[in-house]
């Protein structure tokens, strides 16, 4: 028989990267909070139509990446590639558009089939945060001050850029979209075989193309800024002022786009360059028409989503909490002492790793393994006066006391 295995692109969390993943999230969510953001968790699958309305049908998610499968009742299911759609679903399912606005923040698994490397996996984890609800700038500028605040709540900030772009509205859009396209038709036998499909039909996403060929056409590519209306480009002005006036500094990036319809204004991404090509650490944008184009009425919204491998990656080891107090018993009778003191003192707030059985020698050695900082002994003598023996760790010293003297003595440890 096979020995088994984990499924390609999947990981157990184990150790070092649970808690290094639960530090992310619970920073994460510490962070939202102060903003008066609230969780909310969606199904981890929803139906298929979803998926292929907000992502669009032609789009490299929907047709290389989803895991999309019937199930038992003929319906056509998807794993949940992204976010921002259930939430939008759950908007409309649930009929709050009339509780306005709407804050969110979330962290779970996405699902995506595509070929793992560093950083990038088939069942990946995302912490977001979702504003709707707000058409003016100020919630841009709160999304991304949110953004940055819990990047530096993980101590990655400083690793980080913020690039900012605008999309426009919709006017603005359509008037580049063809100054783009009329630009690029030069150029189609030239383009990657990816980007010459985009051209007919997602033009703006060949501005976001990772291959060196079109990188080098893209140079010379109209700028967005020319087609921008004066709304639009107002917009952006005080989405730039409000960030100026909180000091989050950033740097223009003109080919940063999303390649929906739905998106519009401002796009932005945290980037580092210590992942090596994974360099986006946080993404996100405005998308006015997402709410719409799912049938509901037009309804502004504005996020980000960041993957927490890639944040774990750049935080390194998480903090770790109080170290342990070993409780040792000693015999049969010694060993039953010890699960009610363990269970007083994780009662009374301390950390307590109980050693079930083996005596002394096994218990120190699992002490010794797991870091602990002091060691409870409970053996014969002990029981006969109603005390305990404990063991500083670090030094050696021990010191005898009672049982009801026990939680006090060890105060320093919890």
């Amino acid at each position: 028989m096979a020995k088994l295995q984990p499924v390609r692109g999947t990981r157990d969390l184990i150790g070092e990267d649970s808690r290094s993943h639960i530090h992310v999230i619970d920073a994460a969510r510490a962070a939202a909070g102060r903003y008066g953001y609230t969780p909310i968790e969606t199904p981890v699958f929803e139906f298929t139509d979803v998926f292929q309305r907000t992502l669009g049908e032609t789009s490299d998610i929907v047709t290389k990446e989803m895991y999309t499968f019937e199930d038992k009742g003929g319906d056509s299911l998807t794993l949940r590639p992204e976010g921002t759609a259930g939430i939008a679903r759950a908007v409309l399912s649930g009929g709050l558009q009339n509780e306005m606005p709407l804050k969110w923040c979330y962290a779970g698994p996405m699902f995506r089939h595509e070929r793992p490397q560093k950083g990038r996996l088939r069942q990946f984890h995302q912490i977001g945060a979702e504003l709707i609800g707000v058409a003016d700038p100020v919630g841009d500028v709160e999304v991304i001050a949110l953004a940055a605040a819990t990047l530096d709540a993980l101590s990655v900030l400083p690793a980080t850029t913020l690039e900012l772009n605008t999309l426009g509205d919709g006017e603005s859009r359509d008037a580049y979209r063809q100054a783009l396209v009329a630009y690029l038709e030069g150029f189609r036998d030239r383009l990657s075989e990816d980007s010459q499909q985009r051209l007919d039909r997602n033009p703006l996403r060949i501005l976001d193309s990772k291959n060196a060929g079109d990188k080098t056409i893209v140079a010379d590519a109209p700028s967005f800024s020319d087609y921008l209306t004066p709304d639009a480009q107002a917009f952006f002005d005080a989405v730039r002022g409000g960030l100026d006036d909180l000091g989050i500094a950033y740097q223009l990036n003109p080919r940063l786009v999303r390649g929906l319809d739905y998106y519009c204004h401002t796009a932005f991404e945290f980037t580092t360059d210590q992942l090596g090509a994974q360099g986006t650490v946080l993404a996100g944008g405005r998308y006015d028409g997402l709410i719409e184009m799912m049938g509901g009425q037009p309804t502004p919204g504005v996020g980000w989503a960041a993957g927490i491998e890639r944040l774990s990656m750049l935080t390194g080891p998480a903090p770790t909490g109080p170290r342990a107090v070993s409780v040792i018993g000693i015999g049969a009778a010694g060993e039953k002492v010890a699960v009610k003191v363990a269970q007083d003192l994780r009662q009374s707030g301390f950390t307590v790793e109980l050693n079930y059985r083996g005596g002394l020698k096994r218990g120190l050695k699992r002490a010794d393994k797991i870091g602990a900082a002091a060691a409870v002994f409970l053996g014969e003598d002990e029981l006969a006066r109603d005390g305990a023996t404990v063991r500083n760790l670090d030094d050696g010293s021990q010191t005898d006391v009672t049982l009801a003297e026990l939680k006090d003595h060890l105060a320093a440890y919890r």
